[in-house]
């Protein structure tokens, strides 16, 4: 009876050994495998990260889409998950320069500057912008190394997108190849969206819009609104941009005395509703742009 049981269990055994490997097979190895733990400065790098790695990273943001990312508090909760990241995706370009901040708080030597860990997604973007002479903060939102928000640019992705792969690469290269596989079917997706969005800007080119910024609430002394109140009259600016963390009052009435409607723009992913992802970001900013 003994034996019997004994063969019985060793039976049942065997069965739940072969299930188990099933299982993992059938999971495949992202599944079995621990993810990378990425942190992403800002929403559009994460959403970004996550296409290029796709159920290999785990990736978070330090800064939410409604939130502005050129100031930021250097907190203890964003320490906290830097601290455990193995890879941390900076803008660069001084949007996120609080992040080092953030990064010496958390005592992490895989994310330090020139680490493998670290990614910096401006490499060999095309800047624009790029202030000659003397910058500082008396002359308002400026920035020295030009300006940072170049994931605003879709045509710009193949270039962030690759140094995202140089950099998940480098802290596991036995991905490369999924990686690879993932960025590319990323970026075919956007060529085909990039298709329809570039013929319903087609309409728009050249229309004048005004964008407005908090920085630059120093100049918008009551002589300054009257000048651009009679600007967007005279030059029929029918759109003022803005974005989340805008004043929208101010904007409201700026655009009610100039006849103009106020737009609220997708500063990244996840500022307004609908803009979950970095295509839905974009194809959003090109709906608002070409709406009656």
């Amino acid at each position: 009876m003994g034996s019997d049981r004994r063969v019985t269990w060793s039976r049942a055994r065997r069965a739940s050994l072969v299930l188990v490997a099933a299982l993992a097979v059938w999971a495949g190895p992202a599944a079995c495998a621990e993810r990378l733990r990425v942190v992403a400065t800002i929403p559009d790098l994460k959403a970004l990260t996550e296409a290029v790695g796709g159920d290999l990273v785990e990736v978070d943001a330090l800064v939410r889409g409604t939130q502005n990312p050129h100031d930021l508090e250097a907190r203890p909760s964003l320490m906290v998950k830097v601290r455990r990241a193995q890879v941390l995706v900076i803008n660069g370009l001084d949007l996120d320069g609080w992040v080092e901040a953030v990064v010496l708080g958390a005592s992490n030597p895989r994310v330090l500057p020139a680490s493998p860990g670290r990614i910096d997604a401006s490499v060999g973007i095309p800047v624009l912008e790029v202030r000659a002479g003397r910058v500082d903060r008396s002359m308002g939102d400026v920035h020295p190394l030009g300006n940072p928000h170049y994931t605003l640019d879709p045509g710009l992705a193949p270039i962030v997108t690759q140094n995202i792969l140089d950099g998940l690469v480098r802290v596991a290269p036995a991905h490369r190849a999924a990686f690879s596989a993932n960025r590319q079917a990323f970026l075919d997706r956007l060529t085909s969206a990039l298709a329809g969005w570039t013929q319903a800007i087609a309409s728009r080119r050249g229309a004048k819009v005004v964008s407005y910024h908090t920085q630059f609430i120093y100049f918008l002394t009551p002589a300054h609104l009257t000048r651009l109140i009679r600007l967007m009259k005279s030059d029929k600016i029918a759109r003022l941009l803005v974005e989340p963390w805008d004043d929208q009052k101010l904007a409201a009435r700026v655009a009610d005395e100039a006849g103009a409607q106020v737009i609220a723009m997708a500063a990244g992913v996840g500022a307004v509703k609908g803009a979950d992802t970095y295509i839905d970001a974009i194809d959003y900013n090109v709906r608002m742009l070409t709406r009656p």
